[in-house]
């Protein structure tokens, strides 16, 4: 055999072979360095971001998103000087649409509060996945928008699958795809993140976008403000008491605010670090 190309074999095996001996525990480690490491995280204890939706062409959503641990959020925005809310106090959801005329808090729904139990983990499902009951498997490499990303699958405590695809230099996430279930329809959605910033030696993303998976129409979220371990008191993540109070519908409300609040309560999960 040649003794260059021998060499160039040789130089390429040894090169490959990091890459193909990498396995999912070693991308999440890495991926848990590259989001600031993991004693930064678990020193984390409150999260608040604020920034805006954009509903619609002209119409932005001011919003507030809080997280506490264990297990607690609550989500904010106003439009139209009307503030909608949706929390979840660790244990069941509840949630405020007065975009439908309701000026009282109610119960999650069921579906709902299964999807809001998943949007309060701090970190999402890689961080600790284990300990969380989830399983993640390395699929292989793919393109992102002409990036190389490793793409993950993550199966979650209960049985529903994601696909978690992390830069393969930076290792942070650029697209999340799964599939949801909303008003009683399963859709397939994909989050796109970026603009990524560091905050107290962790990383954020300040530009996110998510919509049904093929189609024209993405939620764009814009940070503008992270905090972290500010004081945030337990009772706002708390359901308020009910005040019997008639329910009337808004005739001047836009319509395309009803179809917002289920877009918007949507795009919780990917607000924290992952």
């Amino acid at each position: 055999m040649n003794k260059r190309f021998a060499s160039l074999v040789v130089l390429t095996v040894f090169f490959c072979l990091p890459a193909a001996a990498q396995t999912a525990d070693d991308i999440i480690a890495k991926h848990i360095a590259a989001l600031g490491g993991a004693e930064k995280l678990k020193a984390t204890k409150t999260l608040r971001l604020t920034g805006r939706f954009e509903v619609a062409a002209g119409i932005e959503a001011p919003f507030t998103l809080e997280h506490k641990l264990p297990d607690r959020m609550r989500m904010e925005f106003v439009v139209q000087g009307m503030t909608a809310v949706q929390a979840y106090d660790g244990k069941s959801g509840w949630k405020l649409i007065p975009f439908q005329g309701k000026k009282d808090p109610e119960p999650a729904s069921e579906e709902e509060n299964k999807d809001l139990k998943d949007q309060a983990d701090l970190f999402g499902p890689l961080v600790d996945y284990k300990t969380k009951g989830n399983q993640v498997e390395l699929v292989g490499k793919e393109k992102v928008e002409g990036a190389d990303c490793y793409k993950l699958k993550v199966t979650l405590k209960d049985g529903d699958i994601l696909y978690d695809y992390l830069d393969a230099d930076s290792y942070l996430d650029v697209k999340i795809e799964g599939k949801r279930v909303m008003q009683g329809n399963e859709i397939e959605f994909e989050t796109s993140m970026g603009d990524y910033k560091e905050v107290g030696g962790l990383m954020f993303p300040y530009a996110i976008e998510e919509g049904q998976k093929g189609g024209p129409q993405r939620q764009k979220i814009i940070v503008d403000k992270v905090e972290i371990n500010v004081p945030i008191d337990d009772s706002r993540f708390t359901m308020p008491a009910v005040k019997p109070a008639e329910t009337k519908p808004n005739p001047s409300l836009p319509p395309e605010l009803a179809a917002f609040w289920t877009e918007a309560a949507g795009v919780v999960a990917t607000f924290p670090a992952q």
